[in-house]
């Protein structure tokens, strides 16, 4: 199986400089391959991805020898990107979906793509090909072989190296135990277990200090030295965000896979549940879908079953005097395991677990009487 580590780098100005460059000829060469494409498509000729990877040889001795700095490998990545970019939009018109043409890429391009070759890792330090040594920060340890790298600029003018690693899962003890999970928006999730975590509202929290700065943005000229200031506090506002939200999915998706060997949840259409403008904000800020993710890719690691079902009928005819939530949490997990329905009894109060302690790393109680062991 695939993973990703991400790790901060630390480039030193000058390496900043070559990577800025580098970045800069990759998002004229993905623009020239785009309009040679859009070109040729209103001659009505066909290009190939094979195509537009010889036009690359082409550019670099004749129009663009600049692209000689960059390295080989990361000048393909960029062609590769572009027809899969390409493919993406096709799928969505099959489905149906009404999409635009491929846009060009504007001021900003993010990444260099490092795909087989062109780095190394050695003694904390990062070595990319016609670029040179890179500082680290491995905050764990890299576990598998290292098939790529990808260095990437944030908003906020942090730099992070993304190794693609290929490795084997690490099947965990076997615990005899299956959860079922209903996520929602007042509470982030109930499982068929009794538990309720309490949703963290990241963006909710963070939403006033947003506005502030981009007040403060607005009312800058824009270029100028105080308006890349106020651009960057805000950018390092959302990053914090971002890390704050995916950081406690990461300790709570960690909490499922490491103490059950089925985790059954229901198969959200988050993409469709946000064109609901009264909750699309609120589902959005809750990420069921990067949690949902987490859960998948982690249970493949440790050699878990992850299993998504039907989620038509999993909330309606709920007993009077039951947990909706909790009902559809049993419900998801009876349906999970292929089992046949039967009518709850009463049960206590929920376990409810704040956000906060999620955060924290103390993780929701075991030794609590599951509710649902009365289901038979």
């Amino acid at each position: 199986m695939q993973l990703a580590y991400r790790f901060r780098i630390y480039p030193s100005k000058g390496t900043q400089q070559r990577l800025l460059e580098h970045m800069e000829l990759c998002r004229w060469l993905y623009n020239r391959l785009l309009s040679e494409l859009n070109l040729a498509r209103e001659k009505g000729m066909k290009l190939k991805q094979t195509d537009t990877q010889a036009l690359i040889v082409h550019l670099k001795h004749h129009e663009k020898p600049e692209l000689r700095e960059v390295y080989s490998k990361v000048l393909q990545m960029v062609n590769h990107q572009l027809w899969s970019n390409l493919r993406a939009l096709a799928r969505l018109r099959r489905e149906g979906r009404k999409v635009g043409k491929l846009r060009f890429k504007g001021k900003w391009f993010k990444t260099l793509n490092y795909n087989q070759s062109g780095f190394k890792l050695e003694k904390g330090r990062l070595v990319l090909s016609k670029i040179g040594e890179i500082p680290v920060k491995l905050h764990r340890k890299v576990k598998g072989k290292i098939k790529g790298v990808i260095i990437k600029r944030e908003r906020s003018g942090r730099w992070y190296a993304i190794f693609q690693v290929e490795k084997e899962p690490e099947v965990k003890p076997r615990t005899g135990r299956a959860i079922g999970i209903d996520v929602g928006i007042r509470h982030f999730l109930t499982d068929s277990e009794g538990r309720r975590v309490e949703n963290p509202r990241c963006y909710e929290r963070t939403l006033r200090r947003i506005r502030t700065l981009q007040r403060r943005l607005s009312r800058k000229c824009r270029g100028s030295r105080n308006w890349e200031k106020a651009r960057i506090r805000l950018a390092r506002v959302y990053e914090k965000l971002v890390n704050q939200r995916n950081d406690f999915l990461h300790k709570l998706s960690h909490f499922y896979v490491d103490n059950y060997d089925v985790i059954c949840v229901e198969k959200l259409d988050i993409s469709k549940m946000v064109r609901n403008h009264n909750l699309a904000q609120k589902i959005l800020d809750a990420s069921w879908g990067k949690f949902l993710h987490m859960l998948s890719y982690k249970a493949e690691s440790a050699g878990r079953r992850f299993v998504e079902v039907n989620p038509r009928g999993t909330s309606q005819n709920i007993p009077e005097g039951f947990d909706r939530d909790y009902v559809a949490a049993c419900r998801i997990l009876r349906v999970g395991l292929g089992r046949p329905e039967l009518t709850p009894v009463e049960m206590g109060p929920l376990l409810s677990v704040p956000a906060s302690a999620v955060v924290a790393g103390q993780a929701p109680s075991l030794k609590q009487e599951a509710p649902c062991g009365s289901w038979g």
